[in-house]
C-alpha cells in the first residue's frame, strides 16, 4: 500500500511539475523531476530492463498521438517540439512518467481492459484539461481537441495495459532464489 501511494504521489508531483514549468517557460524543470521519478522507479525496480521497455513504448505513443495532435490545430502545447511539428519533450515525457504508474499505483487495471478504455477515454480527456488550467497547453477546437484525447486514451490505455502485463519489472513471478540450483533447491 505504501509503495502504491508514493507511486501515485510522485506521478502527481512528477504531473505539476511538468506542467507548470512548461506553461511558465521552465520545461526543463519539469524535465528534471521526471527523470528523478523515472530513475527512482528504475532503481527500486526488481527487472529494471522491463520497466524501461514499458516506459520507452509509452514515450514512443506519447510522441505519435501527441505530435498527431500537435499537427491537428485542435490544441497548441506550450513550448516547442525539437523538430518542428513533433510534440515537445515536456508532453513526451509525461508519457514516461505515467508508464510508472501502470504497474503500480495503476495495476488494478491490468486484467480489466474495458475499464481501462473507459479510464483512459474519461480521464486521459480531464488530464489535459487540467493541463490547459494550469497554461501548458490551449484548446483551439475545444470539442475537437477532446473527441480526438478520448478516442486516444480509449486505445492507449488498453494497450499500455497490456503491455504492461508483459514487461512487468515490479513483480516478481519466479519465487526460486538464482542459486537454487547450485544448492539442490
Amino acid at each position: 500500500m505504501k509503495r502504491t501511494l508514493l507511486n501515485f504521489l510522485a506521478f502527481q508531483a512528477g504531473w505539476i511539475a511538468c506542467v507548470g514549468s512548461a506553461a511558465n517557460g521552465l520545461a526543463w524543470v519539469g524535465l528534471l523531476v521526471v527523470g528523478i521519478v523515472v530513475g527512482l522507479h528504475l532503481a527500486q525496480a526488481a527487472r529494471p530492463g522491463q520497466e524501461l521497455r514499458l516506459i520507452v513504448l509509452a514515450m514512443v505513443m506519447g510522441l505519435l498521438f501527441d505530435s498527431l495532435l500537435a499537427n491537428s490545430g485542435w490544441l497548441r502545447y506550450a513550448g516547442e517540439g525539437v523538430v518542428a511539428g513533433m510534440a515537445p519533450v515536456w508532453i513526451v515525457a509525461m508519457w514516461a512518467l505515467f508508464a510508472t504508474t501502470l504497474n503500480v499505483s495503476m495495476s488494478w487495471l491490468r486484467d480489466r481492459p474495458v475499464v481501462a478504455l473507459l479510464a483512459g477515454a474519461v480521464f486521459g480527456p480531464l488530464s489535459y484539461m487540467a493541463g490547459q488550467r494550469l497554461g501548458g497547453l490551449e484548446f483551439i477546437d475545444f470539442n475537437m481537441a477532446i473527441v480526438a484525447l478520448a478516442l486516444i486514451w480509449a486505445l492507449a490505455m488498453p494497450v499500455l495495459m497490456l503491455a504492461a502485463s508483459r514487461f512487468d519489472g515490479i513483480r516478481v513471478t519466479d519465487t526460486r532464489l538464482p542459486l537454487a540450483g547450485l544448492t539442490g533447491g
